[in-house]
């Protein structure tokens, strides 16, 4: 009978222990939704930190592959598109080494440039495009396997050659007469004058 005596302490007590139970159960859902919404929060963080740096990793190789295009780029300028006094005496010594290499040696070999310009820039006047065509005529003799040859090995050479023309015809047995105009551009140069070496 205690409880009878004591039911307002007890009541009071009651309301105390479920006053607490709810504050407990209500506190205890709510920090869990906090702890899962910082736990979604830091997901969420670190998935933008892996694009982050995924996407940092992927312009760092961008940048070197733009880089060695760049390298790329220079090289074939200076080696490939040279001015003609880079250039000029090595194409020359490579195509009498190719015509040697096939056994048709040219007796003369001419020489002949031009500006190049645009014509769409401008309909009324041309205007240059900071380069020069060269181009290197010659006429051969020889076989039909040595005319092909003289072709293939223009075709494959290191140096920027444009076989822009080719004239044949039959001499008497198995000889043709091969008659060829090459021609090559080189960047920002003065154009040689027309001539024959």
């Amino acid at each position: 009978m205690i409880w009878r005596e004591k039911r307002v302490l007890l009541i009071i007590l009651g309301l105390l222990l479920a006053a607490n139970a709810v504050y407990f159960f209500t506190y205890r859902v709510s920090y869990q939704s906090r702890l899962d919404d910082r736990e979604q929060e830091l997901t969420q963080k670190e998935a933008e930190l892996a694009r982050a740096h995924a996407a940092r990793v992927k312009a760092e190789r961008t940048f070197q592959a733009y880089r060695q295009v760049e390298r790329d780029v220079q090289r074939v300028f200076d080696e490939h598109w040279a001015t003609q006094e880079e250039r000029f005496t090595r194409l020359v010594a490579e195509v009498k080494r190719l015509t040697t290499a096939s056994s048709m040696v040219p007796a003369s070999v001419g020489f002949s440039a031009a500006v190049v310009t645009d014509p769409e820039a401008n309909r009324r006047k041309k205007v240059a495009i900071g380069a020069t065509e060269v181009g290197i005529a010659f006429g051969v003799e020889g076989t039909y396997e040595q005319v092909r040859r003289l072709i293939n090995l223009l075709e494959l050479s290191q140096q920027f050659v444009i076989i822009d023309q080719i004239g044949l015809s039959s001499r008497e047995g198995q000889n043709l007469a091969l008659t060829i105009h090459l021609k090559t551009l080189f960047r920002e140069g003065k154009p040689l004058a027309n001539q024959r070496l």
